[in-house]
C-alpha cells in the first residue's frame, strides 16, 4: 500500500501489510478491546485496501466481523468472569450508585437484552461495553454470537463498503463517522451529568429532612 498514513490508520496499514484480511481482523478485535482505537478509521482503511486488490472484498467483510466476535467475546468473558455478585459489590463502593441502580439495569436488560446487543454493535463506544454486561447476565452463549454476528456484519459492511467504494478518499467516512461519535458520547456525558445532579439532590433531600 503506497499511500503515508500515520495514527492509528499508520497503524492498522502496517497490520494489513504484515497479515493481509486477517490484519485487519486482529485490528477490529483489539479495537473492541480498547474502544479508543475506532472502527470508523480501520474499516474503511480495509475497504480502500480491498479496492486495491491487497485483499478480496469478501475477506475483508469475513475477517473484520470475526475480529469483532473475537473481541466481543473477550468482553462476555470479562463480564461472565465478574459475575452478578462482584459486579454489585464493585458498584456498591461507588459514589452516588445504589444497588437498586445495579438492579433495575439487570431487570431492563433481560427485558432488552435482545435488541441492546444486536442495536448495540452499530453505536459507537456502546458496541464494545454492550458485551459486558451481556456476560454478567450470562446471556447465552449462542444467542449472544449471533446477535453479535449479525449486528457486526452490518455495521463493518456499511464502512468497509464505504472504503471500497470511495478509493484513495475513504478518509471522508473517518469525518461523518466522527461526528456521530461525538453525539454519542455528548449524549452519555449528558446521562452521566444527569445522574450525578439527581442523586446529589436526593441526597441533599435526605439531610433536611434528618435534620428535621
Amino acid at each position: 500500500m503506497d499511500t503515508t498514513v500515520d495514527g492509528v490508520a499508520g497503524w492498522a496499514t502496517g497490520m494489513m501489510e504484515r497479515l493481509g484480511a486477517p490484519g485487519a481482523g486482529l485490528a477490529i478485535a483489539l479495537e473492541n478491546l480498547f474502544p479508543p482505537l475506532p472502527s470508523e478509521v480501520i474499516l474503511p482503511l480495509a475497504g480502500f485496501t480491498a479496492s486495491r486488490g491487497e485483499m478480496s472484498l469478501f475477506d475483508a467483510l469475513l475477517w473484520t466481523t470475526l475480529g469483532s466476535v473475537i473481541g466481543a467475546l473477550a468482553l462476555y468473558g470479562v463480564g461472565a468472569a465478574l459475575g452478578r455478585d462482584r459486579t454489585v459489590a464493585i458498584a456498591a463502593r461507588l459514589p452516588l450508585v445504589k444497588v437498586e441502580d445495579i438492579e433495575k439495569a439487570e431487570a431492563w436488560f433481560r427485558e432488552h437484552g435482545t435488541k441492546t446487543v444486536f442495536f448495540g454493535r452499530m453505536i459507537p463506544v456502546l458496541r464494545s461495553l454492550i458485551s459486558v454486561p451481556a456476560g454478567v447476565e450470562r446471556m447465552p452463549l449462542a444467542h449472544f454470537v449471533t446477535l453479535t454476528t449479525l449486528g457486526s456484519l452490518i455495521w463493518n459492511s456499511v464502512f468497509v463498503l464505504a472504503g471500497y467504494q470511495l478509493g484513495e478518499s475513504w478518509s471522508l467516512v473517518e469525518g461523518y463517522a466522527g461526528i456521530l461519535s461525538k453525539v454519542v458520547v455528548g449524549l452519555a456525558a449528558l446521562a452521566v451529568i444527569t445522574f450525578v445532579v439527581v442523586r446529589l439532590r436526593e441526597r441533599r433531600s435526605k439531610g433536611r429532612h434528618a435534620a428535621r
